[in-house]
């Protein structure tokens, strides 16, 4: 556990550091107008789509496993996008199942890296609609989720949910996303994708979700869906 969450804390230091540089550098402010323009409406001239027809007005996703993407943070949902993109002779770090390409990935590919910072500072402002988002529904795994989330599990040394994604599943700006209210389909999808290492841009999720069976997955990702 103290391993784990050393990791956190250099790899945290990592993000803000970054960030500090790029102030220092007078890298532009992001603009949010413009990240709402390419959000809604793409660039059809540029071969860019629109993000609201995955991830639904604002982010807020109607679709399962199109995740919800309002209130996440911008520094997050830039390293993600970031990550969709091959870098040179080497693949993407976000793949699917069996390391193939997915969606996003032709996606990213037409962004440019103002777009992303533009597209991500909108996206950070905006409010999850509590209506449309995702809740826990299987009160079999309730108390087992909850117990992952809350505690953990020790004897396979699966820190706490919470410890990084906070007690009401609102994240930590900069680093780790929000999970309250996310669907549950993409959640399970994602810790299946970390534990094969297809997706290979943490290896602290990589770490967890391998040390963690489907039942462990699909109950904490309910479990998550219904915090607030």
């Amino acid at each position: 556990m103290k391993r784990v969450l050393s990791s956190i804390l250099v790899t945290t230091g990592v993000v803000f550091g970054g960030m500090a540089y790029a102030a220092d550098t007078g890298a532009p402010v992001p603009d949010a107008a413009k990240g709402e323009q390419l959000f809604a409406n793409g660039d059809s001239a540029r071969g860019i789509l629109a993000c609201a027809s995955c991830h639904g007005a604002a982010g807020n996703s109607t679709i399962p496993v199109n995740p919800n993407l309002s209130a996440q943070p911008h520094e997050y949902i830039v390293k993600q996008l970031m990550d969709f993109k091959p870098k040179g002779d080497k693949p993407a770090a976000r793949r699917g199942a069996g390391g193939a390409d997915t969606i996003m990935t032709s996606i990213a590919a037409t962004l440019t890296d103002e777009d992303i910072q533009n597209i991500a500072y909108y996206l950070g402002q905006q409010k999850l609609d509590l209506e449309k988002a995702a809740t826990a529904t299987k009160e079999s795994s309730m108390e087992r989720g909850q117990l992952i989330w809350r505690a953990g599990i020790v004897d396979r040394k699966v820190p706490a949910c919470a410890a990084c994604h906070s007690a009401n599943g609102a994240g930590l700006p900069a680093e780790f996303p929000r999970l309250a209210g996310q669907h549950p389909e993409y959640l399970v999808e994602q810790l299946k994708l970390f534990r094969s290492n297809d997706r290979a841009n943490s290896t602290i999720m990589h770490d967890i979700a391998n040390r963690m069976t489907d039942p462990d997955i699909a109950a904490v990702a309910d479990y998550a869906a219904g915090l607030r």
